[in-house]
């Protein structure tokens, strides 16, 4: 299984920043040093190129964020300081889900080991995400004529606001996104298939949402036709004790929650390409054994392929 990594494209942040950048490069180590990843082949991805990100990103934007010259309320919204190693982090995790999505149409699966900056609208980024690495992946790969339709499926904890407004008027991506009722962002944006879930639900409530998810994303492409990609956002952030999730899935919950994505895309015979989307506990171990076993669970899949 190809793994797409950028942990070593640093991203000063100042000391106490709460986003736990360490998360990236640990799970690469883990990747590394797992038995049951000893095959995988781990890949620096290109950077998304102008051309690429201008599929779902606006002129003005692209290049304000190249140059630096953002307003300091657009920074303080993307909620990362500007640097020339921000600008080129952020197009290589965007470039690393282009990537992935190739070689899960090659083999089947693959992943990013970052990813899901979901909360990137088309002229600004919001919510520690500047590019929407999985719009830009599915509308590259349209572009080049390798794919028709896709599915974005957004199982992090917080509403694809942004990824729901870049692609609202183009009706072969199909979006949904389940995520925390009461979270953020204060401003949800309509997917094509929203299911907003009250505080504190645990597994069982939320493996059967996502059963019914499931079950419509069945019904729309038979009467619409057949997938030829999925991206699959597996956030961290429904874990119980993530700082910003306020779900109360086990890792065993999301371990099912991983399952019931992965074999719906087995049963139907769509690639996937996972990317890791959120994960914010104070606890960067637990961010690290959540991705961890999402990767693990990939791995079981892609050798049944």
């Amino acid at each position: 299984m190809r793994l797409y990594y950028t942990d070593h494209f640093d991203l000063p942040l100042p000391e106490g920043h709460r986003f736990p950048m360490s998360k990236y490069r640990l799970l690469r180590q883990r990747v590394v040093e797992s038995e049951h990843h000893r095959d995988d082949t781990l890949i620096v991805p290109q950077a998304a190129t102008d051309e690429q990100l201008l599929h779902c990103h606006t002129p003005d934007y692209v290049q304000r964020v190249q140059s630096g010259t953002l307003t300091k309320q657009e920074i303080r919204r993307i909620g990362f300081p500007w640097s020339a190693k921000m600008v080129e982090r952020s197009r290589r995790s965007t470039g690393a889900t282009i990537s992935a999505a190739r070689a899960a149409l090659d083999e089947g699966i693959s992943a990013n080991l970052a990813g899901g900056t979901h909360h990137a609208f088309a002229g600004e980024g919001e919510g520690y995400c500047v590019f929407n690495d999985a719009a830009v992946a599915i509308r590259t790969l349209q572009s080049e004529g390798l794919i028709q339709r896709a599915a974005i499926i957004d199982l992090d904890v917080h509403q694809g606001n942004g990824t729901a407004s870049i692609l609202k008027d183009v009706p072969s991506v199909f979006t949904c996104s389940v995520h925390g009722v009461k979270n953020f962002p204060l401003r949800k944006m309509p997917s094509d298939l929203d299911v907003s879930l009250p505080d504190g639900t645990g597994d069982d409530d939320y493996c059967d949402a996502l059963r019914s998810v499931l079950a419509k994303l069945e019904k729309h492409q038979s009467e619409s036709g057949q997938f030829d990609l999925v991206i699959y956002l597996a956030g961290a952030d429904p874990y119980k004790n993530d700082r910003l999730g306020r779900l109360s899935l086990t890792m065993d919950g999301l371990r099912r929650r991983d399952e019931l994505v992965l074999q719906w895309c087995h049963h139907n015979d769509l690639p996937v390409a996972i990317a890791m989307a959120g994960g914010y506990s104070v606890e960067v171990k637990e961010i690290v054994d959540i991705h961890s076993q999402t990767l693990h669970i990939a791995k079981v899949w892609s050798l049944s392929r």
